[in-house]
This record gives structure tokens, C-alpha cells and sequence, in this order.
């Protein structure tokens, strides 16, 4: 039965070559994360019983590819066979969505036309996580790196750009930081929110404080409330990595490793911190470090003024009372082995084998 890798599907989609990805898992499942553009037929149950009719309902294209996807490549080969029987071209997809947890795509973030700053927003699909290469004058800085280290150093190698820094905006729960690894390669400084937290050598960075790549300034604003580190960067006047603290459409969850009394300082600290980012200017672009999950392919940054977040995201115009009630009444389920990532970002080690055996499903750092 043929097959096809996650690197292969990932560059389809990206030069948008025409193909039709099935997914056959569980309703669940499917809500959690999803390939986008794919179709889904809830087939999973019937495939792994063995019933032969299990896509007789599925109208699949004789003219283009059809890639079938499972959560780990082995039911998804049921379903190929059943689609080749018919005379379907069909692919299942190596190691089903547990592998596609570390496919990316890229998008341009517009600036000012006669500003030498460009952005570009490196966006892992599966779990909605944003990080960022800002570059200006042949010198770039690295934000939120959650994807491998070798993307960020071949996309910056093929625009002549040379890594500076490599920054974090904290300590995250939800995924693997790749900071550490990228700066050693790099030749960068790593550079993380003055904390008490991270026991491994890197630059500590304080409210006010700034860097430079080429022409353009990355100043630090504390913003605590997700976690006492969290830091907002200001880009050139022109645009803010928010990290976890700030969403298009939600705000960061106060919650983890706290109880409900912390949890509640923690929310009272972030509203703070909110009202601190709100209070610049309404121009300004918030880039955020999570999405939900499923970015397509399509180009477009995930991205929005100030004025735009603030117009669509109700929660921002509450008072601290108010945000507290709401906020610690509205808690997502926690990230999965959440405790295990945190852990491994403080000491900035890297896990055996397969990191996305740690990483799986979306992320849920938001609240909205």
C-alpha cells in the first residue's frame, strides 16, 4: 500500500497542489485538530472492525490524489485499501495526525511599505502555535520558536539573514520550546523574561529593557497574568509578540499550577496587564503566540490591530471584578502532560525519541 509522509503532504498543500485529504477519525477527535481543507467521515469504528462498505458513501475525485488520515497511520491504510479497490488513486498519510502535530507554513506579516522590518509568522498547523522571525538589515530575532530548529535557520539562511537573538516571551505548557537548541545553532543569545524559573544559561530581560536587530528595536513590557514571567515585546513601534497573554479573540488562562486563590491574583494581575498592551497605540498589530488549531495553508498572518482585538473580544472592556468572575468561571480543560513540558522547558531539555508523544493534541492556553 503506498503511503506518503507528512514533509511531502506538508509541500503539496503549500504549493497548493490539488489533492483531497480524508479524514476517517472520530467526531472527537476531528474537533480537537484537523488537516485543513480535508473532508471527514466519521469511518474509524467501522474500518477497524473490518467492514468492507465502511466508505461506500464517500464520493472521492477519480482525478486528483486522495489522502487518508487516522491518528496514527493505521486505520488510515484500511481506508486507502478500500479506495484503491474502487479505482481511487489513495495515500495514507505516515504516521496519521500524531505526525502531522510538527507540520508548518509560513505567512508574510504587512508592515509599513517603507519600513526595512519584515515579519514572518511561522505557524505550526496542527496545534495552532505562532512563533515569529523578525528581520531588518540582514539581522534577525527568533520569537516563540515551537517548530524544529533547522526551519527557522534554512528560512532565515535563504533570505540572507543572520539569527541574533532567539527570544521567549515565557515559559511555556503547551508545546516544546526549541529556543535553546535554535540559539546554539544559530550562534544567538537567548534571551527569556527575567524569572526564577529556567535553570539553564540565557539572557534575563527586564521591563524597559531593548534590543536591536539592524535598524528596528524589540522593547520588553511586563505583562504577568498567565505566568509571573510573561513578557510583551514592542516591535519598532509597529507591532507586539503578546505570547500568551493576548489572543485575537482570547486572553491568557491564569490557572496552571495554581490553586483557585492564586489563580484568582494570577487573573487580577493580567487584567492589569491587559489594560497595560490596550493602552498603546490602537495601530499597533497583535501577534500572538497560539491560534486555534487547523492555519491553513493559505498565506494569510493570523493577525489584528489593537482596535480590532479590542472590538472583538467582549472581555476586554470588563472591570477587574468582573474579568476575575469570568475569567476563573470560563477554565479550558488543562494541556495534556502540561506538568512533564513545563518541567523540561524550565531545565531546557529536550525528550528521548518523538517529542510529539508529549505535545499531542491542540493547545488550550486561551480563554475567550
Amino acid at each position: 500500500m503506498k503511503t506518503i509522509d507528512v514533509k511531502t503532504l506538508r509541500n503539496w498543500l503549500e504549493e497548493g497542489r490539488p489533492v483531497t485529504v480524508l479524514d476517517v477519525r472520530e467526531d472527537q477527535e476531528r474537533n480537537e485538530s484537523s488537516i485543513p481543507g480535508s473532508s471527514h467521515v466519521n469511518a474509524y469504528r467501522a474500518l477497524k472492525s473490518g467492514d468492507v462498505h465502511a466508505l461506500d458513501g464517500v464520493a472521492a475525485p477519480q482525478e486528483t490524489p486522495v489522502v487518508t488520515v487516522c491518528n496514527r497511520g493505521n486505520t488510515s491504510l484500511v481506508a486507502a485499501e478500500q479506495l484503491e479497490a474502487r479505482g481511487i488513486e489513495a495515500l495514507s498519510l505516515e504516521g496519521g495526525m500524531k505526525a502531522w502535530s510538527l507540520a508548518w507554513n509560513t505567512a508574510e506579516v504587512p508592515l509599513s511599505a517603507n519600513s526595512s522590518l519584515l515579519v514572518l509568522q511561522v505557524r505550526r498547523s496542527a496545534k495552532g502555535c505562532l512563533s515569529y522571525i523578525a528581520a531588518s538589515e540582514g539581522f534577525a530575532a527568533i520569537v516563540d520558536p515551537s517548530v524544529e530548529a533547522e526551519i527557522y535557520l534554512q528560512l532565515c539562511r535563504k533570505r540572507g539573514w543572520q539569527i541574533r537573538f532567539v527570544l521567549e516571551t515565557h515559559i511555556h505548557a503547551d508545546h516544546l520550546s526549541r529556543g535553546r537548541q535554535l540559539a546554539r545553532e544559530a550562534n544567538a543569545e537567548l534571551v527569556l523574561p527575567v524569572n526564577d524559573r529556567a535553570t539553564f544559561a540565557h539572557t534575563p530581560i527586564s521591563d524597559g529593557q531593548a534590543l536591536r536587530i539592524g535598524k528596528v528595536e524589540i522593547k520588553a513590557l511586563a505583562t504577568p497574568g498567565h505566568t509571573p514571567e510573561s513578557m510583551t515585546y514592542l516591535l519598532d513601534e509597529k507591532a507586539i509578540f503578546t505570547g500568551d497573554t493576548l489572543f485575537l479573540r482570547g486572553v491568557g488562562r491564569p490557572d496552571l499550577h495554581r490553586d483557585f486563590e492564586q489563580t484568582v491574583r494570577s487573573a487580577r494581575s493580567l487584567h492589569q496587564s491587559l489594560q497595560r498592551v490596550l493602552a498603546l497605540k490602537p495601530s499597533l498589530l497583535v501577534l500572538p503566540a497560539h491560534t486555534g488549531p487547523g492555519i491553513p495553508f493559505d498565506g494569510i498572518p493570523i493577525a489584528a490591530s489593537i482596535q480590532e482585538v479590542r472590538a472583538q473580544n467582549a472581555m476586554l472592556g470588563l472591570n477587574e471584578s468582573d474579568f476575575v468572575r469570568t475569567i476563573t468561571a470560563n477554565i479550558p480543560p488543562t494541556p495534556p502532560n502540561y506538568e512533564s513540558i513545563t518541567q523540561m522547558n524550565e531545565r531546557g531539555a529536550a525528550p528521548e525519541g518523538d517529542p510529539t508523544d508529549l505535545e499531542s493534541g491542540a493547545n488550550r492556553c486561551a480563554i475567550s
